[in-house]
């Protein structure tokens, strides 16, 4: 486990979280990535320096902290320039201290770069860590031959850094053809859940606020679920059926992040296109955390992004079973829109989420009264197998059947 000094600078009008929640959210994505808190620095400035961001002072006390600590990763939590990055890697190597020097995107990144599991996921990260370090090769100089293995070094690695700009260009482009190829799939894909009457429900929230042990819970998924941030990557779809026998389709989502870099939204939207063509989207909150203001607001700049924040919304006020006072959990179901409050992880209220789903998509089903010819059982079966059934009379020549059905069906049926 390598040993890490986190770096948290509280700029003069350039955050809007209080500087110690962002240092707390830091020290979670280092935990994330594997790597182990030996010490912490937090300043204020009214602006970074060119270069090296934070004031020689503070660099002199990075020193100390470094050697005293014999720590092998200096991590930021700004984003640093090329020669930001340089400098400060240069300074501590002048000091004999042979330490790796990352800023919060490349963290994010290099987290991303150990879940990512499926060819689409790998795609996605590979592209989003050549595009992030395409401007930073110069800054990364004569300090490539020391990349090798460990935290932000997953992914393109030394082989692909050491081409030059023409070379990563080339794989850029190469990756965003297959992103292109994926994202025609992925639409005939959904053309083809259409025409199988399947309604679309993307579960969104913040990192680490429950989502897919919801998923889990609904669909008696195993889906990884550990406590920590982006422990789920790839995206996942599950079918589900409702009491009206609608078949609704969850997909699980890339947790958002406080100021995700808008690259890294770019590259993930393949997946995240599901978010904009769901029939309806499912927001986790965590019910429990003291920051569920500012999550809930990092959430819808994300999804203003992908131009779905006007989409029918239902906001989960997940891990009541973490919040002893009810007064503040009765304060948080009038404070938001549309909600529910349950604990996914025991599997409380989730027959509430299903009532409410099922009372938002009833415009997708229809109720029909339609006797059916003998010789077309086929359109029988399609009806039990996509509706609800409430009453059946076999005639000598017909088959009369009252039944809640997708509209999609009826208009299929010619009805």
């Amino acid at each position: 486990m390598e040993k890490a000094i986190l770096v948290t600078v509280d700029l003069k009008n350039e955050q809007n979280w209080p500087v110690e929640d962002r240092a707390s959210e830091l020290k979670e994505l280092a935990r994330s990535s594997g790597a182990s808190v030996e010490g912490e620095i937090v300043c204020r400035r009214d602006k970074a320096t060119p270069d090296l961001f934070i004031g020689k002072g503070k660099f002199e006390e990075l020193i100390l902290l470094a050697k005293s600590k014999r720590i092998d990763l200096v991590i930021f939590n700004n984003d640093l320039t090329p020669t930001q990055l340089r400098n400060l890697e240069a300074g501590l190597y002048s000091n004999e201290i042979n330490d790796k020097v990352m800023d919060r995107t490349q963290l994010i990144l290099d987290i991303f770069a150990q879940h990512a599991k499926s060819m689409e996921g790998k795609i996605q990260v590979e592209l989003a860590q050549l595009e992030y370090l395409l401007p930073r090769l110069t800054g990364r100089g004569v300090h490539l031959s020391r990349l090798g293995a460990g935290i932000g070094t997953r992914g393109p690695g030394e082989k692909i850094l050491e081409h030059d700009r023409r070379r990563i260009r080339q794989r850029i482009s190469k990756l965003k053809t297959e992103l292109r190829n994926l994202k025609t799939r992925r639409e005939a894909l959904r053309r083809r859940r259409k025409d199988a009457m399947l309604a679309s429900i993307a579960i969104v929230g913040y990192t680490n606020a429950g989502k897919t042990t919801l998923l889990n819970r609904f669909t008696n998924s195993k889906k990884l679920v550990a406590d920590k941030l982006f422990s789920t990557l790839d995206p996942i779809a599950r079918t589900y059926s409702l009491p009206n026998n609608l078949k609704v389709l969850f997909h699980d989502t890339v947790g958002f992040l406080h100021n995700l870099p808008h690259f890294l939204i770019e590259s993930f939207k393949a997946t995240l296109e599901e978010v904009r063509e769901a029939d309806l989207i499912i927001h986790v909150l965590d019910a429990s955390n003291p920051k569920i203001d500012e999550y809930d607001d990092a959430v819808y700049e994300v999804l203003k992004e992908l131009e779905a924040e006007k989409k029918t919304i239902i906001t989960v006020l997940n891990k009541t079973d973490l919040v002893d006072n009810t007064q503040y959990l009765n304060r948080l179901e009038k404070k938001f829109n549309n909600t529910v409050s349950v604990s996914a992880l025991k599997g409380n209220g989730l027959e509430l989420i299903i009532d409410k789903i099922s009372r938002l998509l009833s415009e997708l089903v229809t109720e029909i009264k339609v006797e059916i010819p003998n010789n077309r059982m086929d359109k029988v079966n399609l009806i039990y197998e996509n509706g609800k059934v409430h009453k059946r009379e076999d005639k000598a020549e017909t088959v009369y059947i009252e039944a809640t059905v997708p509209v999609r069906l009826r208009n299929l049926l010619n009805l």
